[in-house]
């Protein structure tokens, strides 16, 4: 990586009408220069960058931060970071409004002369929506180490066997296959537990004739992964395969609305047009999917109202579901890799309902 995104940054600074931005976000910092620790804070003007950080990632910075000059205070990050924007005598300097503490706020408005402060979201994250080639390789990467996962724990995912049982052996198995960890708490719901989108797996057994949901992620190196499959110990009655059919149908129209300059929204409309031929509008409660990367969500959101343009090079899930509280819920996810023409689905694990 080079300091091409904090060129990109820049620009966005001008077209921002501010003289900086002080960047706390993590994953955004690891983004724009490279680092991988824990604590560091980054100012970006429109000639350069100061990247600051604690002395117990003094020999780290040295070697991973890229395109920023790099202080080691010895003492407040934030103190420092004042004295050195006051010392450029900055006009305007842009903060993260939705992730910036609102102790880094009050110390920022209190400890800065003659310079406005302004409220700014999402700068680095319109950068991170699109990946690069590398990027897309590493999540290529993290997708198959978590569909290898999913494979190796299928033997598991017997009658008694319990939902936190089956959640610990997916994510054993993660660890295994050189994942650095779970993107998210691995989502193990049986029977009527499956009709909870988020649910956390417990001590509930596996039944048979019930649907299971697993959805799981990996991080591998620091990219993210996502994936949804829902299962059954034993036959499903006819309702049960009737909404899996119903589920697998909008995820695969909503597949097929995806290209760059598509809005949003419309990818979704093309999944909720399915579920309410099939008469299950209501049960489908979230969007139909988000970006993937540094994080597990991140920008674009495909929801009824989101009409940010899909461009080549964005990562998005595709994921959705439907809840009915008497019977259960079926969601299936995959990743896909918005292209000019239309997508490619990264996820290589089969659709097909299993009965295992």
């Amino acid at each position: 990586m080079n300091n091409e995104r904090l060129r990109r940054l820049q620009d966005l600074l001008v077209e921002a009408r501010v003289a900086g931005l002080v960047v706390s976000a993590l994953p955004n910092i690891r983004y724009l220069t490279g680092f991988t620790g824990s604590n560091a804070l980054l100012l970006v003007t429109r000639e350069d960058a100061l990247f600051l950080t604690d002395g117990r990632y003094a020999i780290q910075a040295a070697r991973e931060v890229q395109g920023a000059r790099v202080s080691v205070p010895g003492g407040s990050l934030v103190r420092a970071l004042i004295a050195s924007i006051n010392r450029r005598r900055l006009k305007s300097l842009g903060f993260e409004s939705k992730r910036a503490s609102f102790e880094l706020y009050q110390a920022l408005h209190a400890g800065l002369k003659a310079c406005r402060l302004r409220p700014l979201a999402g700068l680095p994250e319109r950068l991170r929506a699109v990946k690069s080639p590398e990027e897309i390789a590493t999540i290529r990467r993290s997708v198959h180490v978590n569909s290898a996962a999913f494979e190796k724990s299928i033997p598991e995912i017997r009658n008694g066997r319990t939902e936190a049982e089956l959640a610990a052996i997916i994510e054993y198995q993660m660890h295994a296959l050189g994942g650095e960890k779970p993107a998210f708490e691995t989502i193990v719901a049986s029977g009527s537990r499956s009709a909870l989108p988020h649910a956390r797996p417990t001590d509930k057994p596996l039944q048979k004739k019930q649907l299971i949901i697993v959805d799981q992620g990996v991080i591998l190196d620091g990219y993210s992964s996502d994936m949804t499959r829902t299962v059954a110990v034993g036959a499903l009655g006819s309702r049960a395969r009737r909404v899996y059919k119903a589920v697998l149908e909008a995820q695969l129209a909503a597949i097929s609305a995806v290209r760059a300059g598509v809005p949003a929204d419309k990818v979704d409309r093309a999944a909720r047009s399915v579920l309410d031929k099939y008469g299950l509008a209501e049960a489908f409660v979230h969007s139909t999917g988000h970006g993937v990367g540094l994080e597990i969500h991140e920008a674009p959101r495909l929801g009824k109202n989101d009409k940010t343009l899909l461009e080549s090079g964005m990562v998005i899930t595709i994921e959705p579901g439907a809840y009915l509280e008497d019977l259960g819920g079926v969601r299936i996810e995959d990743m896909v890799l918005v292209k000019a023409n239309g997508c490619e689905v990264l996820t290589p694990t089969s659709k097909d309902l299993r009965i295992l």
